[in-house]
């Protein structure tokens, strides 16, 4: 045998042996040169989770995650997953892709993708892979909402200094304009005795109603003089500028009472121009009164003294933000105004014990402790 007969021979068992090798290194079914799907080896889809189908996003809810049940394998390769984002539903325009996603933990697996932009839909899907073979893909849809507009309301009633008929007047808007990003709205009301709303007397949060939405108060506005509301729209994220203030009038306060001296009639204010004489004339409406009835003379109290103009007013009760109280007001103290410009008097000497009809005041700032004084 010559030499180069031996060196073919050699050549020959050589390959022979690294034939068998590779052979025997592509046969595991875990070896990375398995290039091609291994027969038996199923994948099942994984299943979409967040974002559901049609879900909508606020602009605010970004950046999105993407969320799938983990897909079952019968092979022994490890799962990977592929994600997809784009503007079709062919995926020929995608706007986010990311591939070897490991296996996550709980049976789910998710990715966070980047801020998209608003205003349009997006389809998504995903694919379990482990190398040599695939899942097909499950795909959805989803859509971010453009960025949020939403407008003023419509004050609609009542406006251009319109008399009320009632102390506890009902305030109507237009519902507000806005776009595809704004979610369910409600209107807050506020009513006050000044422009700058400095000396609120009541306010409200009513739910949208189609067309338009209308508060009722829920205290007594004074007799006869302007008083100022406004309102404005909120989904709770977004919310308007408040609407152009408009005004109304007070209704009418009842005629005088021919007689000279305060009447004790429960049907009435007591009439007299002396504020001492009011506060016993609305005492003696009562026998010795309990928190419940306590708080009914004070606000019998202010109204009277609202309803005779004495000097000081609009008065109104002290809400109490802390410490006893008589229903979250002081059980005897009557107001008006608001911060360091507030007044109180106290009405009741021994609130708990004579309960005598007083008039002692006012007390001003910093001698008092401020809160808020609800016109009667």
């Amino acid at each position: 045998m010559n030499r180069k007969m031996t060196a073919a021979a050699v050549c020959a068992v050589m390959s022979v042996a690294f034939a068998g090798c590779e052979a025997e290194k592509s046969s595991n079914p875990l070896s990375p040169a398995v290039a091609g799907p291994i027969a038996g080896v199923s994948i099942t889809v994984p299943q979409l989770i967040e974002p559901a189908k049609g879900f909508k996003y606020k602009e605010s809810q970004q950046p999105i995650k993407l969320v799938v049940g983990n897909a079952t394998s019968t092979g022994l390769r490890p799962v990977t997953y592929m994600f997809e984002v784009a503007t079709d539903a062919n995926f020929s325009s995608k706007v986010f892709a990311r591939s070897g996603v490991p296996t996550g933990d709980g049976g789910r697996t998710s990715v966070q993708i980047d801020r998209l932009e608003v205003g349009r839909a997006y389809y998504w899907r995903a694919k379990a892979d482990d190398g040599a073979n695939s899942s097909d893909f499950g795909s959805s849809q989803f859509e971010i909402l453009p960025k949020p507009v939403l407008s003023p309301p419509g004050l609609a009633s009542p406006i251009n200094n319109q008399r009320v008929t009632t102390r506890r007047p009902t305030f109507t808007v237009n519902d507000s304009d806005r776009n595809a990003g704004v979610g369910a709205v409600s209107y807050e009301f506020q009513v006050a005795l000044d422009q700058a709303f400095t000396k609120m007397i009541t306010a409200g949060t009513v739910e949208e109603t189609p067309g338009q939405t209308s508060f009722t108060s829920t205290v007594d506005t004074a007799y006869d003089i302007p008083h100022f509301w406004r309102a404005r729209a909120t989904d709770g994220e977004t919310t308007s500028g408040w609407a152009a203030t408009q005004t109304f009038l007070a209704m009418a306060s009842p005629g005088p009472s021919p007689s000279p001296s305060p009447s004790p009639s429960p049907g009435g204010p007591c009439i007299s121009s002396s504020p001492q004489k009011i506060v016993e004339c609305e005492r003696a409406k009562y026998g010795h009164m309990d928190s419940g009835q306590l708080l009914q003379f004070e606000r019998a109290v202010a109204r009277s003294l609202n309803a005779n103009g004495i000097s000081g007013g609009p008065f109104g009760i002290l809400r109490k933000s802390s410490g006893s109280s008589c229903g979250g007001y002081s059980c005897d103290i009557i107001c008006s105004g608001s911060g360091t410009s507030q007044k109180q008097w106290d009405i009741l000497g021994d609130a708990e014990g004579a309960q005598t009809p007083a008039w002692n005041g006012p007390s001003t700032y910093p001698g008092i402790r401020v809160d808020v004084c609800e016109v009667q």
